[in-house]
């Protein structure tokens, strides 16, 4: 099972990140300006994850695949990593529907 890492930006705003449990990032949040704010982005994440229609896949201007996890309101809670082709980024996915269920968090 994978878990999330919450961290702390040199701005001063909190992250998280979801890992598989290879350790490979999946996806990233935006920044938060206190730690409660990011957890419950992460929990945002458990939730919203869940329902494929909160996923909004892209192409970005290179060429490569990623794409957005969104809550109930449309506001962004994560991003993923790049993926050469739309089948890595639909692994991706699955791999965020099942790591999201993970309740292991750290704060680095």
């Amino acid at each position: 099972m994978g878990k999330f890492v919450i961290t702390k930006r040199s701005n001063g705003e909190y992250q998280f990140k979801l890992l598989a449990s290879n350790g490979q990032i999946i996806l990233v949040s935006e920044g938060y300006t206190s730690k409660t704010s990011c957890e419950n982005g992460i929990q945002s994440v458990k939730k919203n994850s869940q329902d494929d229609s909160n996923f909004i896949r892209k192409t970005a201007s290179n060429g490569q695949y990623f794409f957005n996890l969104i809550a109930g309101n449309g506001q962004i809670i994560g991003t993923s990593e790049m993926y050469a082709s739309e089948a890595g980024r639909e692994s991706g996915i699955y791999s965020v529907k099942v790591n999201a269920k993970s309740d292991i968090t750290e704060s680095v």
